[in-house]
């Protein structure tokens, strides 16, 4: 018993002193200390998180893939064989697609299939606010989830042609395992979030049109079309 409580406790600091490397990645201290919309749905939070990564694209080129993201839409844009190794089912879409550009409050955005993990729906957070080429705010509460959390994902202009997104995690938990929960999933939780940012940046800055006295050929389409698979 007493080298289990050890090894607990070792495991515990060192999860502590990752914590700074992995939790508010590429996030400034003014983005972590500001108050965003959906931080006051879950107030007194047990855990926050803020990550965030510079765009070289305007908020028009970043909107349309951060509104079609979902399990069964336009996926996370992440690794995809790393969300999938836990089993959650994802396709990233490389390509916008018109039928999931309508994203209204009360929709759901379905983060893993039915059945994951022994929940029954899966993972599926409720949308509560959104405004368009600004943000979404997304809600999990129990009974539908055991969690008390918000997810809300802004977009940030910077002059007209460039824009931060940021990512906002807010959650309240109940019981002491639920926080080790947290603590333990929160390197691969970071690694996914970071991943998101990543793939969405990579995906908006290919759609940017090249200036007018560049050479046509040199730019990337407006639209890139999805691989074969």
């Amino acid at each position: 018993m007493r080298h289990n409580m050890v090894r607990l406790a070792l495991l515990g600091a060192c999860l502590y002193a990752a914590r700074r490397y992995y939790r508010n990645w590429g996030a400034t201290k003014e983005e972590c200390a500001m108050a965003l919309p959906g931080d006051e749905l879950v107030k007194g939070p047990t855990v926050q998180t803020t990550e965030a990564v510079s765009i070289d694209a305007p908020v028009d080129k970043v909107w349309p893939w951060l509104v079609q993201i979902g399990q069964d839409r336009g996926g996370l844009y992440s690794f995809e064989a790393l969300e999938n190794l836990f089993g959650l089912q994802f396709r990233n879409a490389d390509r916008i697609h018109p039928d999931w550009q309508q994203l209204e409050v009360g929709d759901v955005v379905r983060l893993a299939p039915k059945g994951w993990m022994g929940l029954r729906d899966g993972v599926v957070l409720r949308v509560v606010d959104t405004v368009p080429q600004q943000r979404i705010v997304l809600r999990a509460a129990p009974p539908e989830l055991p969690w008390d959390a918000v997810w809300s994902l802004h977009i940030v202009p910077h002059w007209e042609d460039r824009c931060r997104l940021i990512i906002r995690r807010r959650a309240r938990m109940r019981h002491p395992g639920e926080v080790l929960a947290v603590e333990l999933a929160g390197p691969v939780t970071a690694l996914l979030a970071r991943g998101m940012l990543i793939g969405i940046k990579r995906r908006a800055e290919m759609q940017r049109e090249p200036p007018a006295h560049a050479d046509p050929g040199a730019g990337v389409v407006a639209r890139s079309v999805e691989p074969a698979r």
